[in-house]
């Protein structure tokens, strides 16, 4: 879901007063009376991949100037080709031309998210035996960035782990070390917490693993292990607590992914959808 532009509108506009500055000279020095011809611009992908981004590429130019047309041609979600027009933007030349940047930015930043997504995605549903395994995302974004960079996993087909410290009890090594204790971290929290808050606890041992099946927890993590240690660590929370979900995490890559899904988890958890990801390159091109 895209996030509400009551939410997003102060960020955008951040954005656009950090470009702007004092003022476009470049657009300013072509049109110094302010009145700038209307024109129009289309948006041309320079690499294949999944768009993402698009509508809020469009309120960018419409903060600028509200009379400016932003026509996706394609929807969220979509793969693109290298070559393929995915936009037409019609208005004055000046809003053009001061929307460019900050606009292309983010549609090149999220299509490249949701590109690398839709990759690990495809490597969990081409194993060979049926699964139930969903990726999810982390709180591993950039400040700023996490509401626009987690609906960019979303179009790559991920679905969304905690949004903040506020949605859930994760309970990680830190916390156990800092409580002295897995049984004691969850102990503790249970006094403090809404009754309806999850907890998930992190574990990287059987020993863990055994410790957190009694506590009836609503998911565990298995993080940082082999995958045979990994596979052992499931049949034990599947006999000892079923109604348990798995999370798998640390470590993944588009190669150890598909081995880690076949295993059976029903999370597996990574931040290289956001920090690997590579900008998906797309250009303007205003027409003469």
């Amino acid at each position: 879901m895209l996030p509400p532009f009551i939410v997003l509108d102060p960020i955008l506009q951040d954005w656009l007063r950090e470009d702007i500055g004092r003022g476009d000279r470049s657009t300013g020095g072509l049109f110094p009376d302010g009145n700038a011809p209307l024109g129009q611009a289309v948006w041309i992908a320079k690499a294949d991949g999944v768009i993402a981004g698009l509508p809020i590429a469009a309120r960018v130019f419409q903060l600028l100037d509200q009379n400016t047309s932003f026509v996706a041609l394609v929807k969220d979600g979509q793969t693109v080709k290298v070559g393929e027009i995915i936009a037409e933007i019609n208005g004055s030349l000046a809003t053009l031309l001061m929307g460019e940047r900050v606009a292309l930015n983010l549609v090149m930043r999220l299509s490249g998210i949701a590109s690398a997504t839709a990759e690990y995605v495809s490597a969990i549903a081409n194993i060979n035996t049926n699964t139930n395994t969903n990726l999810v995302d982390t709180r591993k974004t950039i400040p700023g960035m996490r509401l626009l960079e987690k609906y960019a996993t979303l179009v790559g087909g991920a679905i969304n782990h905690r949004y903040g410290l506020d949605d859930a009890v994760m309970l990680k090594d830190n916390h156990i070390a800092a409580a002295g204790g897995i049984t004691e971290a969850v102990r503790r929290v249970r006094q403090n917490i809404p009754f309806t808050t999850l907890i998930e606890v992190e574990t990287e041992s059987f020993e863990q693993v055994r410790e957190a099946v009694k506590l009836n927890l609503d998911v565990i993590m298995l993080d940082n292990m082999p995958v045979e240690i990994m596979r052992e660590a499931v049949a034990i929370i599947r006999e000892h607590s079923p109604h348990t979900k798995i999370e798998a995490s640390g470590n993944v890559t588009l190669s150890s992914i598909s081995a880690i899904a076949e295993i059976g988890v029903d999370y597996i958890s990574t931040s290289a959808m956001v920090t690997r990801s590579t900008w998906l390159d797309i250009s303007m091109r205003i027409k003469q």
